[in-house]
């Protein structure tokens, strides 16, 4: 259909199209500055109803985001929605989808490469590979259900690569010290009480609700996540499908946890327990630490203090998953280096395994030797 001017002066177009139903629609753009942008727009969308793979990767993404969005959590896709149309649209949208090659994806690696970071510094080798997969995500996606042949992103290869960085954790005596400290502020008190000595998640804590606790069997339920998305606060799922759990907590932690909820005047079940920010707990630990004369750790590295106090105790990567919402596999690759080297122990067991077979050998062989040299005297028998 041809364009049409408004009469603001501006430009618009009309399609009409046939929906996944089998329904006629009409869908109306208006605001283009000129008839050209506006025939644009309509040759784009129509390739995008027919899943044209003629599209470019700027009309792609809005199919992308229409098909993904939906099953994602929300913060989840504001992170791939920031790193779409920041990193990867205003360097290769305006390029058909079916014409993006390799060597198109080298040249963008290079220029991400080149882009600042936070604060001036280059980007992250760990950024840098997530902006990779997010684009080799949406090639996939365009393979799987547009009939794109290939993807270029995976010929290409990846940019940069995941950075560990040092685990830092504290003892129990360096928790202890800072506890002491942090009294002075019962609610945070009661906080951070809860993260070290459940190895909660920051989320989790957040979203913690009075009906989350069971003192009777003293256990404490996690079922939900604090998010705080684009100046509101939002509660979703948790983090993984095993972060729906349940966990025993000890006695002194149930009686903190009813002090605690006593210092509210009017507190519902469903209310949160700790209305604090991720901002405050960070703040707060960090004087916390400076008063207390521990080194300084970040939030989530109270969760990797309760891990490694339960593995000093003896407990396995699957236990210990069960608790903190990881599959053992996780826990064991994570904390591999936490847990006692095992390795002089499993060589002795072998060696005692084998033992007592090599013994008999030995035994028998010195028997049949004896028996071969007319008995213990070493002579043999002639008739």
């Amino acid at each position: 259909m041809p364009a049409y001017k408004d009469k603001n002066g501006t430009w618009y177009a009309m399609v009409r199209y046939t929906d996944w139903r089998g329904e006629k629609k009409q869908k109306c753009q208006r605001g283009f500055e000129t008839k050209r942008d506006a025939l644009a727009w309509e040759t784009q969308f129509k390739l995008q109803k027919r899943a044209d793979i003629d599209m470019t990767l700027e009309s792609f993404y809005e199919l992308y985001r229409e098909d993904i969005r939906p099953r994602l959590k929300e913060n989840t896709w504001i992170t791939k929605e920031s790193i779409i149309e920041g990193k990867i649209l205003p360097y290769l949208g305006k390029r058909r989808l079916s014409e993006i090659t390799a060597k198109d994806i080298v040249d963008w690696q290079n220029t991400v490469m080149q882009l600042p970071g936070t604060g001036g510094k280059p980007l992250s080798s760990t950024f840098m590979k997530s902006i990779h997969a997010q684009l080799s995500a949406m090639f996939n996606h365009a393979i799987r259900y547009y009939q794109l042949p290939v993807n270029p992103a995976r010929i290409a290869g990846s940019i940069g690569k995941e950075e560990f960085k040092e685990m830092k954790f504290w003892t129990k005596e360096e928790y202890l010290k800072f506890a002491e400290v942090i009294m002075e502020k019962p609610i945070y008190y009661y906080a951070f009480e809860v993260l070290y000595w459940t190895g909660i998640r920051e989320g989790e804590l957040l979203a913690l609700t009075p009906e989350d606790f069971d003192f009777d069997k003293k256990m404490l339920r996690i079922n939900k996540s604090y998010q705080r998305l684009r100046g509101k606060d939002v509660i979703t799922t948790p983090k993984t499908d095993a972060g729906v759990r349940m966990i025993a907590i000890p006695d002194f932690l149930c009686e903190e946890m009813k002090d605690c909820l006593k210092l509210y005047y009017d507190i519902h079940s469903s209310d949160r327990i700790f209305p604090m920010t991720k901002y405050g707990l960070c703040r707060n630990m960090e004087s916390g630490s400076k008063a207390a004369g521990v080194k300084r750790i970040r939030i989530h590295d109270l969760r990797h203090s309760h891990v490694s106090l339960l593995i000093n105790q003896g407990f396995s990567a699957f236990e210990i998953g069960k608790r903190v919402g990881h599959s053992s596999e996780k826990v064991t690759y994570r904390y591999a280096h936490l847990f006692p080297n095992k390795q002089a122990d499993m060589a002795e067991f072998l060696e005692n395994q084998r033992l007592p077979e090599t013994e008999n050998r030995q035994s028998n062989s010195l028997n049949h030797d004896k028996r071969a040299n007319g008995g213990e005297g070493g002579k043999k028998n002639v008739s």
